[in-house]
């Protein structure tokens, strides 16, 4: 599979969670996908070598963590099932249902999410 990154647009390489957390054991077996030239990065789905999402870099993925932090809640403390959530997520942000994920999104997206799911509560 070719990943490329979408900040510097170079190839990243497929490598593993022994490289990318060497303090983290439990992750040294995960799949990743790293850009050298720019050290983006996105895991992989668990025994796989298909991304999870796109590259990010550290302040899309400090963006990506906020609005997981908001949104996940949602759906995790049993508000509403996750593909509901999602559902409603997309109606907000106006992105189709199947290219809705957090994963996916850059920042300005990201804090799109934080505002919409502030202004339901």
């Amino acid at each position: 599979m070719i990943v490329n990154c979408p900040y510097c647009s170079a190839q990243a390489r497929l490598t593993d969670g022994a490289e990318m957390y060497p303090h983290r054991p439990d992750l040294s077996d995960k799949k990743f996908y790293k850009c050298d030239p720019c050290g983006a990065y996105v895991g992989c789905h668990r025994g796989t070598v298909t991304p999870l999402g796109t590259l990010a870099n550290a302040e899309t993925r400090q963006a990506r963590g906020r609005a997981h932090a908001v949104f996940d809640p949602i759906w995790k403390g049993g508000h509403m099932k996750r593909h509901k959530a999602y559902a409603w997520l997309s109606e907000q942000l106006g992105i189709e249902k199947e290219k809705c994920h957090i994963a996916m999104f850059d920042v300005d997206t990201c804090r799109r999410v934080v505002s919409a799911v502030k202004a339901r509560a």
